[in-house]
């Protein structure tokens, strides 16, 4: 039975993942940054909270990250704990720099010191590429426009490095935008759902958004997580872009999921905010994920629409399930 390692098991990735592995057999153990406020929301949602051996540990802590390492004697590692919100990036570049690229160079480093044959999954991200031209692929041109993908370029270099330079087994996945029910309330999507829901059981009127035509390639988490699991299981590591090849406006979320609320027309539930636009944005993101259907026989199941629609679902439960305590008998 193999042991599994992840960094940041209490987010939306790091669930699905260990669900996934548990599935698979593993022993996974995850990693949890210790905080005042309870973190374990998804994996007891999924039901496996008792089935991972949790360890505190947090990316700016090299004893602690050792300490994990030593403590799981993995054969993989998923490092999926990061300062993962774009645009707290802009208001924390020095933090982001350092849990998401500073933070990966320590994972990186004891891996070599401690477990150097342990095979180590990165996660990178579809935001390194920016605004460069065209469908993005591996060989893409990097152009950042946060200082989140800036961080995230250090971190997707350095674990090339370590991969050329010390025969670690290192792969990194260029993830384009992956969301679920499972998604935090601060990401534009599961913002969309949460608070159509809440309009939709009268606790809020409107709500306002930024830019709601940017287009991104999304994708279902619960998918993305099988791809990580797929490159540790080739015989050379190596990087892979995951994504569905499709792209669409946060409008057209917006219109979809308003849709799916029976809501009518979300023009008279959303103000547009100029405040909450970023001072750089990505006008499109898509990705070719051509190498991983071939190499890896990956494919995305779930379809945008599908993708939507759950989430809205959720979120309209979720409310109600919130609400009904304080209805009147």
């Amino acid at each position: 039975m193999k042991n599994a390692l992840i960094f940041g098991v209490t987010g939306q990735d790091g669930s699905y993942l260990a669900e996934f592995l548990l599935k698979k057999g593993y022993n996974v153990f995850g990693t949890f940054r210790r905080t005042s406020h309870k973190c374990f929301e998804r994996i007891e949602e999924l039901e496996i909270f008792e089935d991972i051996s949790r360890i505190k540990c947090d990316l700016a802590d090299d004893l602690s990250i050792r300490s994990a390492i030593k403590q799981s004697e993995p054969d993989e590692i998923y490092n999926l704990a990061a300062q993962s919100f774009v645009g707290a990036s802009f208001q924390q570049p020095i933090l982001t720099s350092d849990i998401t690229g500073l933070g990966t160079l320590r994972v990186l480093n004891a891996i070599h010191e401690f477990s150097p044959h342990a095979k180590f999954y990165q996660a990178s991200s579809s935001e390194m590429f920016g605004n460069s031209p065209g469908i993005k692929n591996e060989e893409s041109i990097l152009k950042p426009r946060s200082p989140y993908g800036a961080a995230k370029i250090f971190a997707h270099h350095m674990t090339n490095h370590y991969r050329e330079a010390y025969d670690l087994f290192a792969c990194c996945g260029i993830l384009f935008n992956h969301e679920s029910p499972l998604r935090g309330i601060e990401f534009v999507t599961r913002q969309i759902t949460y608070r159509l829901a809440r309009v939709k059981y009268n606790i809020q009127k409107k709500f306002p958004l930024g830019n709601i035509y940017a287009r991104r390639d999304w994708g279902f988490a619960g998918d993305y997580v099988e791809a990580m699991w797929l490159m540790l299981q080739q015989k050379q590591p190596d990087d892979y872009v995951i994504a569905t090849g499709e792209s669409h406006s946060v409008e057209e979320f917006l219109t979809l999921a308003t849709q799916y609320a029976d809501l009518g027309d979300w023009k008279d539930i959303v103000t547009l905010d100029k405040q909450l636009l970023r001072p750089s944005d990505i006008d499109e993101l898509i990705g070719d994920p051509t190498k991983a259907q071939r190499v890896l026989d990956w494919k995305p199941k779930m379809k945008f629409e599908d993708l939507v629609k759950s989430m809205v679902e959720y979120d309209l439960e979720y409310i109600k399930l919130q609400t009904e305590p304080f209805k009147t008998k």
